[in-house]
């Protein structure tokens, strides 16, 4: 870790129940059993222990697949009691000593993938009706109370020593890097100003104080802790709720692992090549065949029959793989081409058939899927120009739900030639919103409301020019400008720098207003990102560089 990650193994975010090495997972009827059990020598990286149920990257991988597993394999369960199995412990939050050694890069990649892990706990909550209680059988700290946070109830055993806290920035110089303030006063509502005195205290809050504050729901004795948690989500569990339709057998998520080539990953669906030279990479990603669309325009149980070779989730599970892949093992990547390739209307139709199964559960799955990885497109910290033109025989099938990736790129190129067409579906009016929660549509178009309103119900395909007109395209080419004029943009763009477009495309991307969500990735992960790279934190006399040495930090104390 105190070298680039592209230099050490690569990383790799596929895992499965068989391999876990930090989670037990175990079933009750409705009631899901989720503890927290890590490895202290399972650490990703060498150099470090996992003490205390401290969690690295490879804890969150393995966390990720539980929550997205419960709700593709176990949509019979209501309740998940997210607790701990080290006695006095529940977490003790990111683990310092791998943050001390890691560079700038591992931290940053490692507190948002560990933040969209949360929020896909939360998008369960809300639209899969599985609701997540922790259990604080122990000491809650940092990270450790961020993932409590992440849950719709949080109940604290009073012993007299398990406490709540976000020591960050008493005793790390740093901040919670993973939505921890934002989630305490926009989710939970605590008083700022008592917000401001618990994140300032190191050894945090427990007992009473901390559930009057609303720092908890609840504290129970540690001689009844288990039954009046296990109470409470037996009470969740049987309440009365409207749940969507369908037959509630789960759909095993196997394995998509990819051909691998010198500078490419190949899938089923998606392609990720890359050229270190140049700095570019390029996502290729292939629309649904006929047969992929006569299995959706089926209906709802033949869908459910498909089940993970479904292309919608097929090949959004591949994207999102490609996606992190870049993130974490091609970090000298800065720009991405994002192609499509496939028959447009076959797109459409594909979408049609999905929004029409839609109240259908495992359907809703598969589009919070979607939504959830393009999503994690818009909050990743690379450029991205889609490039509509001829893919090898193949035509650009940038419609419906693979028109995300163009509205969601800082540029569309699109070819001029007739038999070059794009296209709206259902899916682009809000079925997969962005962070904040407009659709990609609404923020391309956000200053032209008129466009907007006028494309929304808008079905079927239209040319290069109608789509530059109704405001969809950056650049609209002919066959003679399209390979000097793309190739003079990809060269310039690759030669800013980085961090000043990573801060422009963070700021450009999510346009109007800001939610609990968008606050976390926007504005607290890029306060993180700051502060990880003063001194104050990470230089030589930086509190998290001494943290548990016997030397006290210096600090710079000018106010920047």
């Amino acid at each position: 870790m105190d070298s680039a990650p592209q230099q050490q193994p690569p990383v790799e975010f596929e895992t499965d129940p068989s391999r876990y090495r930090h989670w037990q997972v175990s079933f009750d009827g409705p009631i899901a059993r989720l503890k927290m059990a890590v490895d202290p020598a399972g650490g990703l990286r060498p150099g470090y222990e996992l003490k205390l149920n401290s969690y690295d990257l490879g804890v969150d991988i393995e966390l990720a697949d539980v929550v997205r597993r419960l709700r593709f394999e176990h949509p019979e369960v209501r309740v998940v009691v997210l607790s701990s199995g080290t006695d006095n412990v529940f977490c003790a939050g990111a683990n310092i000593h791998m943050l001390g050694m890691s560079t700038h890069a591992w931290k940053v990649n490692f507190c948002k993938f560990t933040n969209e892990t949360r929020c896909e706990m939360e998008d369960a909550t809300a639209f899969s009706d599985q609701i997540y209680i922790a259990a604080a059988n122990g000491t809650c700290a940092g990270g450790g109370y961020e993932l409590a946070l992440a849950c719709k109830e949080i109940y604290l055993q009073d012993d007299g020593n398990s406490a709540v806290s976000l020591p960050e920035v008493p005793l790390l110089g740093v901040l919670p890097g993973t939505g921890g303030l934002t989630r305490l006063v926009d989710k939970r509502k605590v008083r700022r100003d008592r917000a401001d005195v618990f994140s300032t205290t190191a050894e945090g809050m427990r007992g009473k104080r901390a559930k009057d504050w609303n720092l908890v729901d609840g504290v129970f004795a540690r001689s009844k802790f288990e039954q009046e948690v296990m109470k409470r989500a037996q009470a969740i569990a049987a309440a009365p709720i409207k749940l969507l339709p369908g037959e509630r057998r789960g759909v095993t998520l196997g394995p998509i692992t990819p051909e691998l080539a010198a500078h490419a990953r190949l899938y089923r669906h998606v392609e990720l090549s890359w050229d270190r030279e140049a700095r570019t990479a390029q996502i290729l990603v292939r629309g649904p065949s006929a047969a992929d669309v006569a299995v959706v325009t089926a209906g709802d149980e033949a869908i459910h029959a498909a089940g993970d070779q479904l292309w919608a989730l097929r090949a959004f599970r591949e994207l999102d793989d490609a996606l992190l892949q870049l993130r974490t093992n091609h970090l000298d990547i800065g720009l991405v081409l994002l192609r499509t390739e496939g028959d447009p209307a076959q797109v459409l139709a594909h979408d049609a058939a999905l929004a029409a199964s839609r109240e259908h559960w495992f359907v809703n799955e598969v589009l919070r899927h979607m939504a959830r990885v393009l999503r994690r497109l818009d909050l990743t910290s690379r450029s991205f120009f889609a490039l509509g033109d001829v893919v090898g025989n193949g035509m650009p099938a940038f419609a419906g739900c693979l028109l995300e990736l163009a509205l969601a790129a800082d540029r569309f190129y699109l070819l001029d030639e007739p038999a070059v067409q794009v296209g709206l579906s259902a899916l682009n009016e809000g079925a997969l919103p962005m962070s904040h929660g407009l659709s990609r549509l609404a923020a391309r178009l956000y200053g032209e409301p008129d466009k907007f309103e006028a494309l929304v119900g808008q079905r079927g395909l239209m040319d290069a020019e109608a789509a530059d007109d109704a405001g969809l395209v950056t650049v609209r080419l002919d066959g003679i400008d399209w390979a000097d004029d793309t190739r003079m943009a990809i060269e310039e763009r690759s030669s800013l720098s980085p961090d000043a477009l990573t801060g422009m495309e963070a700021n450009l991307r999510f346009v109007g207003h800001e939610n609990e969500t968008s606050k976390i990735f926007a504005r607290l992960t890029a306060w993180q990102n700051w502060i990880f790279i003063r001194p104050n934190a990470t230089g030589p006399e930086g509190a998290l560089s001494l943290y548990g040495k016997p030397q006290r930090p210096h600090f710079d104390w000018n106010r920047v």
